[in-house]
């Protein structure tokens, strides 16, 4: 190729690589010793400052923060991280409050599921203390056969020792039946409790006309 040709050849490759760093842009900042540098790719002496990235005719495209210390890049991820966890928390909140909508519609509803299992659980209560009063009485016929031994274990039969033994194990089983059906009772009216109080703000929300903008309504007083 001559000397022409390799010129000719220059020409184009030079004018390819600007045509294709006009087309990356400019990127442009001050240095730490005040110097203003300029490149077609981002600027590796200002990775701790503000650069920009200006177009081929000059006008700012972008602006590019500071690369991010360690303890900044993890404070950033740590920000991250809660927010996401807030929209999820806000998102379940809701598909929660729909829920609660959808299976109680109304106050008549939630009341009388409410009075349905709180009965149920006195039901049940009432069931395990019958049981406790049975086994009561059983004790004491028990403990007037023992009675006729004159209380003393070397007379005493082993088919009545195991029944003392058989009852006093009912008994304490019962009444920690009962405890855990009361402490459940409880657990579930307070579950109720906050129900409705959520309930009554989604029925007054629902029940609130809204306007476009998203604003309650109120109708003027006369």
């Amino acid at each position: 190729m001559g000397l022409a040709g390799r010129v000719i050849v220059g020409g184009l490759l030079f004018g390819g690589l600007m045509t294709q760093a006009c087309a990356q842009g400019i990127f442009t900042c001050v240095d730490a010793k005040g110097r203003r540098l300029t490149a077609d790719r981002p600027i590796i002496e200002c990775n701790d400052r503000e650069q920009r990235e200006l177009s081929p005719g000059g006008l700012l495209k972008r602006k590019i923060g500071p690369e991010l210390t360690a303890q900044e890049r993890a404070a950033e991820e740590e920000k991250a991280r809660l927010a996401l966890e807030e929209r999820n928390r806000l998102a379940e909140e809701k598909k929660r409050d729909r829920a609660l909508l959808a299976r109680y519609p109304d106050r008549a509803a939630h009341d009388k599921e409410r009075r349905e299992a709180l009965g149920l659980a006195d039901d049940v209560i009432a069931a395990a203390n019958k049981n406790v009063a049975e086994l009561g009485v059983e004790r004491k016929r028990l403990e007037t056969e023992l009675e006729f031994f004159n209380n003393d274990p070397a007379k005493v039969p082993g088919r009545l020792k195991r029944q003392i033994d058989e009852n006093l194990r009912s008994i304490q089983a019962q009444k920690r039946f009962v405890q855990d059906k009361e402490a459940e009772k409880q657990r579930a009216i307070a579950r109720y409790a906050q129900e409705l109080a959520r309930l009554q703000q989604l029925w007054a929300l629902r029940a609130s006309p809204v306007t476009a903008a998203g604003t309650t309504t109120t109708t003027p007083k006369p």
